[in-house]
């Protein structure tokens, strides 16, 4: 089972709100997730972002692929760096 850090839809028509989750790679966008890891709110100024960091790196280690936009959001988060250090041996 391939499994992905996205995001996933929230929130009204024009007016978007994104969970961070953790889901297998087959189920669709807004379906069934394995477990919420963070929040990412883009129409704030600056956009508004919420992560356990301890949570994504354990799904990081266990093997979770981040799409390229989480990854982004991670990384100014500074959780990308945090794992980076972690897997160094830092």
């Amino acid at each position: 089972m391939a499994v992905k850090i996205r995001l996933k839809r929230m929130g009204a028509k024009k007016a978007p709100f994104y969970r961070i989750v953790v889901a297998d790679s087959r189920s669709p966008r807004d379906g069934k997730i394995i477990e919420q890891v963070g929040t990412y709110n883009p129409l704030t100024e600056p956009a508004e972002v919420k992560v356990d960091s301890d949570l994504t790196i354990k799904w990081l280690q266990n093997g979770a692929i981040p799409t390229d936009t989480v990854k982004n959001i991670l990384s100014k988060a500074g959780v990308m760096e945090k794992y980076h250090n972690m897997r160094q041996g830092k």
